[in-house]
């Protein structure tokens, strides 16, 4: 099942060690497979408010994200960003095909 890392930077101090974190991510993501589907534009906010930036990495599953997430060549590089920025980020599981929202209702009930 396809995976994905997520972020919500609310702030981001921009300097040399986010110019060095955005040169040197992409270098990172190549062995899991990842790939950036949401990066650096502007979000059209519908409802409520939303401070930041949304970026969204796609990995071919949780595995991939994961080993990406805690490998020594992103952990080199992960203070660059949580050091000069302030957000949140996740790792989660897409769905798969024909997955409707009422599929939930078997989880919770």
């Amino acid at each position: 099942m396809t995976a994905y890392a997520v972020a919500h930077l609310r702030s981001v101090d921009f300097g040399p060690e986010i110019v060095r974190y955005l040169q040197e991510i992409d270098a990172t993501l190549d062995e899991f497979g990842g790939r950036f589907l949401v990066h650096g534009t502007d979000p059209v906010v519908v409802e409520g408010t939303w401070p930041g930036h949304l970026i969204v990495i796609e990995f071919p599953d949780a595995e991939h994200a994961r080993t990406w997430y805690e490998s020594p060549a992103y952990q080199a590089i992960l203070p660059l960003r949580t050091e000069h920025s302030d957000g949140s980020a996740i790792l989660v599981e897409g769905v798969g095909p024909g997955y409707r929202a009422s599929d939930y209702l078997a989880k919770v009930r």
